[in-house]
C-alpha cells in the first residue's frame, strides 16, 4: 500500500468535490506499492509563494527514485471544444490544459529555485473519472496522460508506467520529500461551520496560533488586534489547550453566545467558555441572585450584577481570553480583571473592522499591541470584493492582505426589487438556497446570513422557504439562560450573532440601503468574510448597483455578446 501524506484522511467526513478525491485517495494508496507517496490536500490547504497543492494540482504522486507526478483531478461534465478541454462551473469555463500547465509551470519554479535545474522530473496527468474523452488530441493533454472513465481502473498502472520504481534514485529525491511535506505541515483550525464543531482545515504556518504564543513579558497583557480569518479564534483555543497542558484555568469569554456555544464544543473540557452575560449570570447565581431573562433589562441587569457581586477564588483563572473586543464596553473590563489570580495572562482578541455597534474602543493602557492584517480565510476574489467596496469608507480595509490560497469563487449575485423587499427578497433567497445546493454543498454547509439584525428581517418569522427547513434561534431563553431554537436544515442568523464563526457557503440576503457609509462598510464586510468557499448575495437593485456585482443572468447575457 502506498504512503498516504497525510495519514488521518480516512476518519474525516467529505462531501462534493472532496467524496470523489478520497475515494481516489483509497484506490492509490491500494494500488501503488509501498515505496510510492501521495501528497494530497482534500480537507487542508496551505499556502507559501502562491503555490497550494490543493489548487489545480489534487494530489503529487512521489515514485521510489523522487520523480514527480501532478495529478489534476476533474469530476463531473466536460466539455470538449476547439480550444481544448473545459470544466464547466457556475458562470465560467476553465481550460483544463492551460490550467494545468499553469501549475506545472509554477512547480517547475519552485523545484528549480529548491533543488536547481535538471535535477528533477515532473510528469503530469489528468484524470477524469466520469468523462469519456472523445478527442485526445484536442484536449491539450499528452493522450497517455489522459485517465478518463473508460480507463479509470489503469490509473495505478498509467502512474507506475511513468513513474517506473527501477529507476536510479535522484540526489535530491529527500529533498523533495521535505519540500512536499513542508508544503502540507497541516494542524487543526477551528473555524468551522456552526453545527460541525472539529472541522479541519489548515492553520497558515506563520498565523496567529503559531508565533503569537511565543511572546513573552510580563505582566502579560496583549492586545492583538486582528482582522477576520486571521486566525483569532484559532489562538483561543490553542492558548486555552497550552495553559490546561500546565495544570491552568483557562476562561474564555466572547459578546456573542452562538460563538461562545461553538467554542464551547473545540475547546478543552477543562476551560471554561461563555459570553459576557452568560459569564456574569453564572456568577450572579453562584451568589445566590436570580436574574430576570423574561425581562427586557435582563442584560443591563446582568452586568450590574456581575460588577457589584464579590469574586470568591473559585471565579478567579491562571488566563483569561477575551474575544470579540470590538464589542466589549469599557466598564467590562474593570469587572472582568477581578477574575484573574495574580500573575494571570490576559489576552484581548479584537478586529475593528467588525465594530458593528460603533462603539469606542476600550482603553487597555500599559498593553502590548499585535496587529494582523491577514485573512487565511476568506478566497481571495471574496476579499478583493470586500476591499474594492469598503475600502474608501473604512480605512483599515485597504490594508488588508489575502493568504488564502482559493481564488476565482466566482460570488454569485440574485438581485430582487425593494418595492417588493419582504416577498422579493424571500424569493430570491429560496432560489439562492438551490443554487448552493446545485453546486454541491449540503444543506449543514450552508448558512443564510442576513444583513438585518434579526428583529428587522422578513426571515425571522420563517420556519420554511420553500422545501428548506430554517434553524434560527426563536429569541426567547429558557429558565437557564440557554438560547432557544426552531429546528431545521439550514442555519439562519444574522451577521450580529454570527460573527466569529464561518461557514462553507454563505447566503448573505437582505442587502439593502439608500446611503452607504461607514456602518453599511462593516456589515458588508462581516458577511462577505464569513464565506470560507462560496458567497451568494442577495441584494436589492439600489445596493447592486453600488456592489458592482452582475446576477447570473446579465453576466451570461454579457459572455454571449463578447462571442
Amino acid at each position: 500500500m502506498a504512503r498516504i501524506v497525510p495519514d488521518d484522511w480516512k476518519s474525516l467526513a467529505a462531501t462534493g468535490a472532496a467524496a470523489r478525491e478520497r475515494e481516489t485517495l483509497a484506490l492509490l494508496e491500494e494500488a501503488l506499492p509501498a515505496d510510492y507517496t501521495v501528497y494530497h490536500g482534500v480537507h487542508w490547504t496551505r499556502l507559501n509563494q502562491n503555490f497550494s497543492v490543493f489548487g489545480e494540482a489534487d494530489f503529487v504522486i512521489v515514485s521510489p527514485a523522487g520523480r514527480v507526478m501532478i495529478v489534476e483531478q476533474k469530476t463531473g461534465f466536460l466539455r470538449e471544444t476547439p480550444k481544448g478541454l473545459v470544466k464547466v462551473y457556475l458562470q465560467t469555463e476553465r481550460n483544463v490544459a492551460i490550467a494545468l500547465a499553469h501549475t506545472i509551470e509554477g512547480l517547475h519554479r519552485r523545484f528549480t529555485a529548491a533543488f536547481g535545474a535538471g535535477t528533477y522530473f515532473i510528469e503530469e496527468l489528468l484524470y477524469c473519472p466520469d468523462h469519456v474523452v472523445r478527442n485526445a488530441a484536442i484536449a491539450g493533454v499528452n493522450p497517455s496522460r489522459i485517465v478518463d472513465a473508460a480507463r479509470k481502473d489503469r490509473l495505478a498502472a498509467v502512474v507506475r508506467e511513468a513513474l517506473p520504481a527501477d529507476e536510479p534514485r535522484l540526489a535530491c529525491a529527500s529533498k523533495i520529500h521535505h519540500f512536499l511535506a513542508d508544503e502540507l505541515a497541516l494542524t487543526p483550525d477551528t473555524s468551522a461551520l456552526v453545527g460541525q464543531a472539529g472541522t479541519l482545515v489548515t492553520r497558515l504556518a506563520g498565523g496567529l496560533a503559531t508565533w503569537a504564543r511565543r511572546l513573552e513579558f510580563a505582566p502579560f497583557r496583549l492586545r492583538v488586534i486582528g482582522t477576520a480569518g486571521s486566525g483569532k479564534t484559532q489562538l483561543a483555543v490553542q492558548v486555552m489547550r497550552d495553559a490546561v497542558a500546565r495544570g491552568q484555568r483557562p476562561l474564555y469569554v466572547c459578546f456573542n453566545r452562538p460563538l461562545a456555544d461553538h467554542i464551547a464544543r473545540v475547546a478543552p473540557p477543562e476551560a471554561k467558555v461563555a459570553n459576557y452575560h452568560q459569564l456574569c449570570d453564572w456568577i450572579a447565581r453562584d451568589a445566590g441572585l436570580k436574574p430576570e431573562f423574561q425581562s427586557g433589562q435582563v442584560f443591563e441587569q446582568l452586568e450590574t450584577m456581575f460588577a457589584d457581586t464579590p469574586i470568591e477564588p473559585r471565579w478567579q483563572f491562571d488566563v483569561l481570553i477575551v474575544d470579540e473586543g470590538q464589542d466589549f464596553q469599557q466598564p467590562w473590563v474593570a469587572a472582568l480583571e477581578r477574575l484573574l489570580r495574580p500573575g494571570a495572562a490576559w489576552w484581548w482578541l479584537e478586529d475593528p473592522l467588525q465594530n458593528l455597534y460603533m462603539r469606542e474602543p476600550v482603553a487597555l493602557p500599559g498593553w502590548t499591541t499585535l496587529t494582523e492584517t491577514t485573512n487565511y480565510r476568506s478566497p481571495r476574489d471574496i476579499l478583493d470584493f470586500v476591499r474594492d467596496v469598503v475600502g474608501a469608507s473604512v480605512p483599515l480595509a485597504p490594508a488588508l492582505a489575502s493568504g488564502s490560497p482559493f481564488d476565482g469563487s466566482e460570488i454569485a449575485l440574485s438581485v430582487y426589487d425593494e418595492a417588493h423587499a419582504a416577498d422579493a427578497g424571500i424569493e430570491a433567497t429560496k432560489r439562492a438556497i438551490t443554487q448552493a445546493l446545485s453546486l454541491g454543498f449540503r444543506k449543514q454547509d450552508i448558512v443564510v446570513l442576513s444583513f438585518r439584525g434579526r428583529e428587522g428581517s422578513a426571515l425571522t418569522a420563517q420556519d420554511q422557504l420553500g422545501p428548506h427547513r430554517l434553524r434560527s434561534f426563536t429569541g426567547k431563553y429558557d429558565l437557564f439562560g440557554n438560547p432557544e431554537y426552531r429546528e431545521g436544515d439550514v442555519l439562519f442568523e444574522s451577521i450580529y450573532r454570527f460573527k466569529g464563526q464561518a461557514a462553507p457557503c454563505v447566503i448573505f440576503t437582505e442587502i439593502d440601503f439608500d446611503a452607504f457609509d461607514e456602518r453599511i462598510a462593516r456589515k458588508l464586510f462581516v458577511g462577505a468574510t464569513r464565506a470560507t468557499m462560496k458567497l451568494i448575495v442577495v441584494a436589492s437593485q439600489r445596493a447592486a448597483r453600488h456592489l458592482g456585482l452582475r446576477d447570473g443572468k446579465e453576466s451570461r447575457e454579457a459572455r454571449e455578446s463578447e462571442r
